[in-house]
């Protein structure tokens, strides 16, 4: 163990892309993570400034402990916050974006933790959506950062695991643009502005009948169209889920397809297992009879828009923290867990996952105990995204294949969505 003139001296000798650790845990990441060699020393107490009462960095710590640590500037800020003592491993995969391992001992059990930080102003750094090609179709994490060239990512929204896959709320990517949505529920959002700059929010997606102002549609892509409701589906979601989307009913439905602006099709029966040609209207219930009153060669003009008009979007079942205030209470079930967070200040996005179902390594977190890490972390908005067996961050150096950072509590889970960061050297 290093004393602390000779910890001081190691911090400040640091000024290499890797934080300094003991061998066990600097191997560990380079096993799990697969993201290159990390130096190896020992090392302790890499917490240099205290924490607060409510989680935050005391202004008031020690201002000689503050003068003593010297960090190396591309490693993130939040490793200024972990408990003393903490296991840590940190590595740049590219300018501006870090991967970081660490471990901590708590009352109710042990806990592992990976994170990989995004400072969004960084040359040629671009957060994204990403999936599989087509919106229900599903594939692990790493394939999708792999078929991308992306250098980091995070597993995404919840999902339909039982009937179309697809995604339960928004998701916008920087290219295709709008791939999927819902007019009321499921609009909690991390996104990214016109501006370039992330921020939380609940957004919304409209979908407009020009000639029919009447009917009223309420989802596009989405794994069901609501009882009475009307949904829109492209051939962006992939082939035709027949009654799937309608919850398993075959009666009171109706099947419209639009081409080129004109509805070639009206159909009581629902289209299944074939590519969608054009733009497909399915209605349920009341939903069903007022499109049935729509004419075959009548002209019908469908447009979609999304509040603010994001970048890119993704949405998760809810905000754990708004402005830097908890907005969830649930404490009791341990379960893994993903989150992407913002520290605005810094202008840095975190990716955190909680490993968990693995009591002897990581117990998992509850929702009020990841709402108060990020906190700790400097996080002032904070949406949780999906858990459990879904739960996994990767990473890759440019020109090497994804690897994991976590360790998913049951290997890699096929998933329809995902936050992916992208470097592009200008």
């Amino acid at each position: 163990m290093l004393s602390r003139p000779a910890l001081a001296l190691a911090c400040a000798s640091a000024l290499t892309s890797a934080l300094v650790l003991p061998a066990a845990v600097a191997g560990d990441l380079h096993r799990t993570a697969g993201i290159g060699p990390v130096e190896t020393t020992a090392m302790t107490a890499v917490t240099a400034v205290a924490a607060g009462a409510d989680g935050r960095r005391d202004a008031g710590a020690d201002p000689r402990t503050v003068a003593r640590t010297r960090w190396v500037p591309q490693l993130p800020e939040v490793l200024r916050t972990l408990p003393p003592r903490s296991q840590v491993t940190s590595r740049r995969i590219v300018p501006g974006v870090v991967a970081t391992t660490w471990g901590e001992r708590t009352r109710r059990g042990p806990v592992r933790f990976a994170m990989v930080t995004v400072r969004w102003r960084a040359a040629g750094v671009s957060l994204d959506y990403a999936n599989a090609g087509k919106v229900r179709d599903a594939a692990t994490v790493p394939s999708m950062i792999d078929r991308d060239r992306a250098v980091a990512g995070i597993n995404g929204d919840f999902f339909d695991r039982d009937g179309t896959g697809a995604p339960l709320g928004l998701g916008i990517d920087r290219e295709r643009g709008l791939l999927h949505g819902r007019t009321l529920g499921w609009n909690s959002t991390f996104y990214v502005g016109q501006d370039g700059v992330p921020d939380v929010g609940m957004l919304s997606t409209h979908v407009t009948l020009r000639e029919r102002p009447d009917i009223h549609v309420a989802s596009v892509n989405a794994p069901e169209v609501a009882p009475g409701g009307v949904g829109v589906y492209t051939r962006a979601f992939g082939r035709a889920a027949g009654a799937e989307v309608t919850d398993g009913h075959r009666r009171d439905v109706r099947a419209v397809v639009v081409r080129d602006g004109r509805v070639v099709s009206s159909s009581a029966r629902l289209p299944e297992g074939r590519a969608i040609d054009g733009v497909l209207l399915v209605g349920r219930g009341a939903g069903a009879r007022r499109l049935a009153t729509v004419r075959r060669g009548s002209r019908l003009t469908v447009s979609t828009s999304v509040d603010k008009r994001p970048l890119m979007a993704i949405t998760g079942n809810t905000f754990l923290l708004r402005d830097g205030r908890i907005r969830v209470a649930e404490n009791r079930t341990l379960e893994p867990r993903s989150a992407i967070a913002i520290d605005h200040e810094s202008r840095t996005v975190m990716m955190l996952v909680v490993d968990g179902r693995q009591p002897r390594v990581s117990r998992g977190y509850s929702m009020l105990e990841l709402a108060r890490k990020l906190r700790a972390l400097g996080a002032d908005d904070a949406l949780n995204l999906d858990g459990g067996g879904s739960s996994v961050l990767v990473a890759r150096r440019p020109h090497t294949a994804a690897r994991l950072v976590n360790k998913p509590s049951n290997g890699l889970r096929a998933v329809p969505s995902a936050v992916e960061v992208v470097y592009r050297p200008r």
